[in-house]
């Protein structure tokens, strides 16, 4: 069986997810075999599989950073949150229910000889399987039933480095004081701390490394600098849109053109090209919201100005585009929105000549209704929409899990997305379909073409497509810069790790 190495971390955020997607790519570039796995993940921001189902957009990423194919074996287990305290469990890529979180915390050692086997698949076939724990290493009020963290790395006796991010001050105590807390048979398993997201000089922190090795008694590797062109990447949990960095906008000029669907009509909001991200984008953030990765290739391009608007601010006046993005619970999320007044901020925008586009749960919300008679979501019920589309939506147990190349019924232009979502769409509105799909119509545009929507996620990551939609004279081209971003971090790491060391701390798995 392959070799394995699994990283933790002192908290969440620590960097887990980037280091292995270098790793990965690191090692690939080596000639190695590699294969990324996280035994539970929670996270709404999720990717279709090769094999039909769903994992954490973060092993997607880390799949693509090793040359291969995201499997449903990368993450056998996925949470995504509906609410405070609850999640919908999807296990080997399918939806198994929705489960409050304690009672999930009792059953989850049943999941256990499952994902044992996911990692046997993945083991089976590479070189090198590269593990990612979930959240702190040293939560031991959660280390009953654990599968995420040591609970896993007992059980297939793997060897771990531990992570701490030098960023959020007290990576000294926090690395040291994990050994103090965890269980002994648990620390035993650590073959290494790693100091991650350093900025300055390295030199300054070697008494710090020494101190760090001398108390846990392993190696000390790093530190590991700061990757700023990780926000190029699709991020994985909704932590990300904490640190979006908005791009400037300039002083729009009058007599310019500004996006209206299909069309374009006079405007004082944006330039014709929207050259200098003239071209304003707005989209609410939900509580739920999911998927929100759809909006990275937006954030990248110089003419768009990206501005995810936070809970208890208006939608801006001056935006060209307003987009309701996915979300885990839309009937939830749907009356948060009018919560917001954000609902009021929509129909003005429209009556004012203004573009909207649903994605998703977005989509089903710009209906005249969402149904839910199974209690799918929450309590079985009906919520009125925001009529937008002459469309009505019906929640159903199955969910809908594909990848998918379409074409945009609009433009023509070839786009590739996915789906994933659960419920059926239909009305009148449906005659005008956003795209086609193996030439089945596939969404909904109102008559004059300034309403649309869409279950297809990732849509905006085709660059002739996203030209095309926002008129922009040229388009980034966003998928290269994916790769070009994966190839500096694997040569980031290469140049500050050593990474012969690291990969002779991994070894064959032995189950206990």
């Amino acid at each position: 069986m392959a070799k394995s190495l699994m990283f933790m971390g002192t908290g969440s955020d620590v960097g887990k997810s980037l280091l292995v997607a270098g790793l990965c790519r690191a090692y690939a570039n080596r000639g190695l075999r590699v294969a990324p796995f996280k035994p539970q993940n929670m996270s709404n921001n999720a990717a279709v599989t090769a094999d039909g189902g769903e994992i954490g957009r973060a092993q997607a990423l880390q799949a693509r950073a090793a040359r291969q194919e995201p499997l449903t074996a990368m993450n056998p287990v996925l949470l995504k949150p509906e609410h405070e305290s609850g999640a919908q469990l999807v296990v080997r890529g399918q939806r198994v229910g929705s489960f409050p979180a304690r009672a999930y915390w009792q059953k989850r050692g049943e999941l256990l000889p499952q994902v044992l086997a996911a990692f046997g698949e993945l083991a089976a076939e590479a070189d090198l399987v590269l593990v990612e724990g979930a959240g702190s290493a040293s939560e031991v009020n959660l280390r009953h039933n654990d599968i995420a963290n040591f609970g896993f790395a007992r059980a297939a006796g793997l060897p771990v480095v531990l992570i701490g991010d030098i960023q959020r001050g007290g990576v000294i105590a926090a690395l040291a004081g994990t050994f103090a807390v965890i269980d002994p048979d648990d620390a035993r398993l650590i073959a290494a701390t790693l100091v991650n997201k350093f900025q300055g000089d390295p030199a300054l922190f070697e008494d710090g490394r020494r101190f760090i090795a001398t108390r846990t008694n392993v190696p000390c590797l790093g530190p590991v600098p700061f990757f700023p062109d990780a926000r190029k990447l699709p991020a994985e949990d909704v932590l990300a849109l904490e640190r979006v960095q908005e791009k400037a906008c300039p002083e729009p000029e009058p007599g310019s053109e500004r996006f209206s669907g299909s069309n374009m009509r006079p405007s004082k909001y944006a330039k014709p090209d929207a050259g200098q991200g003239g071209f304003v984008i707005a989209v609410p953030r939900l509580p739920r919201i999911a998927n929100f990765d759809d909006f990275d290739p937006l954030r990248a391009e110089p003419g768009v100005r990206l501005v995810i608007v936070e809970p208890g601010l208006p939608l801006p006046r001056d935006a060209d585009l307003i987009i309701l993005p996915g979300s885990k619970a839309t009937r939830a999320d749907l009356a948060a929105l009018r919560r917001e007044g954000w609902d009021i901020d929509i129909l003005a925008h429209h009556r004012a000549g203004g573009a909207v586009l649903g994605i998703c749960g977005g989509y089903q919300m710009l209906g005249h209704s969402i149904a839910d008679p199974e209690g799918i979501e929450g309590m079985p019920g009906t919520s009125e929409g925001l009529g937008l589309l002459d469309v009505e939506t019906t929640l159903t147990p199955v969910k809908e899990l594909r990848l998918e190349n379409a074409v945009h019924a609009a433009s023509g232009e070839v786009l590739s997305g996915y789906h994933m979502h659960m419920g059926a769409t239909e009305g009148a509105d449906r005659s005008r379909p956003f795209a086609h799909v193996a030439g089945a119509a596939e969404g909904a545009r109102s008559p004059d073409g300034r309403v649309a929507g869409t279950y297809l996620h990732g849509l905006f990551a085709s660059d002739g497509f996203r030209r095309a939609y926002l008129q922009l004279r040229s388009a980034v081209a966003y998928e290269a810069g994916i790769e070009a971003t994966l190839d500096a971090l694997a040569a980031h790491l290469e140049a500050h790790l050593d990474l012969d060391a690291l990969l002779a701390l991994a070894h064959s798995p032995e189950r206990n």
